[in-house]
């Protein structure tokens, strides 16, 4: 049986913030109800063991993450949520010690250029306390995100960037500074646990962008899968208006969903270096492993 490496489960995709680089869903707002998602774990408990809390939306927004994180370690499987992390003050006692979180992922670019300083500042230590007292509780890995490799930059990392990355070193007593390893380590190792991940500004597909000649590579169904949260599967977790929906679990079952002609399409177009639906001939996100 075909194996995923994971499978993202988009518990709501409502969110609290307005961010310029993420794209409004076009989706009626929806809290994923229990009983879809005990539905959703069932049905690919047979295809992985590790379920991603994200397409569009934050997660931490759900009045029954907590729930859902028992009903996760329950069932098998191993829980990764990536949140802007507005929220964690006010969530942070029903997800620490949740054997089934296995990490967390704080956008940190998620808030936008218009805040003071002094708002960014308690951002930031806000999510810093969550991250020490969480590396002293739990066995959890901690991933913190910014977008600051912008080639056009002269110097790494937009201002607010440079605070982050200023506040990181302080608080954990680093030897090295973080800023000059920008260009050369995406990834860096803070602690044992904690890393912070930098990439270059993400772009979301487009329908209404005008496509390219459709040639690359794709792990879409392949690696992973997307369930939204009406129960809607999609091949991958960049198709936030579920434009490329493979059916619904709510009435097929996601062992069909994936076996369906136009899911073995996306794949057999991919197998020969060539995108096939409208939407993946317009995602960027292709190219990066079109040498695959």
């Amino acid at each position: 049986m075909k194996r995923f490496k994971r499978v993202y489960i988009e518990i709501t995709n409502v969110c609290n913030l307005a961010c310029s680089f993420c794209p409004k869903t076009t989706r009626e707002p929806v809290f994923m109800s229990l009983e879809t998602f005990r539905n959703a774990l069932g049905q690919i408990k047979p295809y992985t063991d590790y379920i991603y809390f994200h397409v569009k939306g934050e997660p931490l927004l759900h009045p029954g993450l907590d729930e859902f994180l028992d009903v996760s370690h329950e069932m098998g499987f191993q829980v990764n949520i990536t949140t802007n992390g507005t929220l964690i003050d006010k969530v942070k006692d029903k997800i620490m010690t949740k054997p089934a979180l296995r990490q967390i992922n704080f956008s940190l670019h998620s808030f936008g250029g218009n805040e003071e300083a002094h708002y960014r500042k308690e951002y930031i230590h806000h999510i810093l306390a969550f991250v020490k007292e969480a590396l002293n509780k739990s066995d959890m890995m901690i991933a913190l995100r910014l977008w600051n490799l912008d080639p056009a930059q002269v110097e790494p990392g937009t201002p607010k960037n440079h605070e982050i990355l200023d506040i990181l070193e302080k608080a954990f007593q680093l030897d090295s500074k973080i800023q000059e390893k920008a260009y050369r380590d995406r990834g860096i190792k803070i602690t044992d646990r904690l890393f912070l991940n930098q990439d270059h500004e993400f772009k979301w597909p487009d329908i209404n962008e005008a496509e390219d000649d459709g040639t690359g590579f794709c792990y879409g169904l392949r690696s992973h899968a997307a369930i939204l949260a009406d129960g809607t599967v999609v091949p991958c977790c960049l198709d936030g208006n579920g434009l490329i929906s493979l059916g619904n679990i709510k009435d097929r079952s996601f062992s069909e969903i994936i076996k369906s002609n136009r899911a073995m399409a996306i794949l057999d177009g991919f197998s020969k270096r060539l995108a096939v639906e409208e939407l993946c001939r317009k995602c960027g996100y292709r190219k990066r492993f079109g040498a695959e």
